[in-house]
């Protein structure tokens, strides 16, 4: 997938597989979905997510984006984000 054919709606469903394996309680997941809260993604589990999301997208995420990232949408735009300035 190219970075011009991202989409909100491409990235978030790309974004929930990857949260799959911290749902054990089948939690709905959507964009306000809490990840420390609802899902137990603690900091560890965090920066794994990260770089399994920066390998699916192809590209980087800078590290001092990690504590702004508290729920699926801010893992959206970030990746968004990063995809327009490469």
């Amino acid at each position: 997938m190219s970075n011009a054919e991202l989409t909100a709606k491409t990235v978030f469903n790309e974004v929930r597989d990857l949260l799959e394996p911290y749902n054990p309680n089948a939690v709905d997941i959507v964009m306000d979905t809490d990840l420390a809260a609802e899902l137990n993604v603690d900091s560890v589990a965090a920066m794994t997510l990260i770089m399994e999301i920066e390998d699916k997208f192809d590209l980087d995420i800078p590290i001092n984006l990690l504590p702004d990232v508290n729920r699926p949408r801010d893992l959206v735009d970030a990746v968004l984000s990063q995809a327009k300035s490469q």
